[in-house]
């Protein structure tokens, strides 16, 4: 398996939160958080940041229901994924997402992360969890 530089987003309408790993993929690291209500604007901003951070795949937070179905949202974030490959031109992986906003806030009450600051960086940790998740799959399909 090749290990490449993955960026992960975890698409909002108000706010996307960016995650980037390593060469090597062992750590992944918040980029930012990208405030875009417009769906297509946030798109282009998003590509890019992968430009820039030479991302050479996207894996795109897939909010499946909690009974596995597909709605709604995760139509949204499938739509969003193509917008991004499109634009990019870099494959995407839709990676299930469930529960990684409510484990962001876990990690963020256990760093004491209040307020604004905590609003402000959420969406970058939902990222990272998101990235991890996926990283820690490819890991074990060797």
């Amino acid at each position: 398996m090749i290990r490449m530089k993955i960026l992960g987003v975890d698409y909002g309408d108000s706010r996307t939160g960016l995650a980037i790993c390593d060469k090597s993929e062992l750590l992944a690291s918040p980029v930012c958080v990208i405030q875009e209500k417009n769906f297509l604007r946030c798109a282009e901003k998003i590509a890019q940041q992968a430009q820039e951070l030479k991302a050479e795949l996207l894996v795109v937070g897939y909010p499946k229901n909690m009974n596995n179905t597909i709605g709604e949202r995760a139509e949204k974030c499938q739509k969003f994924a193509e917008i991004l490959h499109n634009l990019t031109g870099l494959e995407f992986v839709l990676w299930d997402e469930r529960c990684t906003t409510v484990s962001a806030h876990q990690y963020l009450n256990q760093t004491n992360t209040r307020g604004k600051k905590r609003k402000a960086v959420v969406d970058a940790v939902a990222a990272v969890i998101i990235l991890e998740s996926y990283l820690s799959y490819r890991k074990n399909q060797k």
